[in-house]
């Protein structure tokens, strides 16, 4: 006879895969913030660069790994065209410098879709194929888009986006978040440079006498409230512009009634006599 409470070991795989993930990138956090280490600015191939580099990388596969089972059939065919438009909106922005990036249109998509796991993977992989293909910077920015697909479903799942005014204050919440975690990254990852009009920001803040963790911290907190703002408004018309049919096929929106409406669940009926 089988065990009633037996545990799938599946499930407890992905949980410390997740877990893991999740250690990892924190420690390579911490580790930026405590050692701020100089040599990366000088050369983005340092030993520290490296690590942080590869810190934050496998963290993010390790979290993607562990997330993907949870993600619906249904919902895997929507992920490729979502990544696609991360990259091609980033690349888009990247090129003609503009002081926002909209390279998470297709990561809060999903995740007001489908739930924070299936953002979670779609961002991730947005950032890796972005970066083995076009240029490298996007590589351990990898784990901004963990945090936005989380922001994003948990909004999603608490009723943001049945009222028209409300993700924008969502996106602009979620943006302060981000900036606080890519800072590290674009500091001590890839000295300030980032590319666009950020780096200008950047070097303009650090004339002033600003550190470089501070300066990319306060060119963070200009760009990507505006940005994530943004982001969540595109977001919220696509999905008023949707038919009420496709949104119903996604089993998070239906439960959560992330847009307002019940889930579909039948009505028990009782019999007389």
């Amino acid at each position: 006879m089988s065990d009633p409470i037996a545990v799938d070991p599946h499930r407890t795989r992905d949980r410390l895969l997740v877990v893991a993930g999740a250690i990892l990138i924190a420690a390579t956090y911490s580790y930026l913030i405590l050692s701020q280490p100089a040599e990366i600015a000088a050369s983005g191939t340092s030993r520290a660069g490296l690590i942080a580099m590869a810190g934050y990388l496998v963290g993010a596969v390790l979290i993607a790994a562990g997330s993907v089972r949870q993600i619906p059939t249904a919902v895997i065919a929507m992920i490729p065209v979502a990544i696609a438009l991360n990259i091609v909106a980033g690349q888009i922005v990247s090129t003609l410098s503009l002081t926002v990036y909209l390279d998470s249109i297709g990561t809060v998509l999903v995740s007001v879709l489908a739930g924070p796991a299936a953002g979670v993977v779609t961002g991730i992989l947005s950032n890796v194929i972005w970066g083995l293909t076009l240029t490298p910077i996007p590589l351990p920015f990898a784990v901004v888009q963990v945090v936005i697909a989380v922001l994003a479903g948990l909004a999603a799942r608490a009723g943001v986006f049945r009222h028209v005014y409300l993700p924008p204050l969502a996106g602009v919440l979620t943006g302060f978040v981000t900036a606080m975690v890519s800072a590290p990254i674009a500091a001590f990852v890839f000295g300030g440079a980032t590319g666009g009009s950020a780096g200008a920001i950047v070097g303009a803040f650090q004339a002033m006498g600003r550190s470089l963790l501070e300066a990319t911290t306060l060119q963070g907190l200009l760009y990507d409230p505006l940005d994530k703002a943004i982001t969540f408004t595109v977001v919220g018309i696509l999905i008023a512009a949707l038919p009420a049919r496709f949104l119903q096929r996604f089993p998070f929106a239906r439960t959560y009634r992330v847009f307002g409406k019940g889930p579909l669940t039948r009505t028990p009926t009782t019999s007389a006599g």
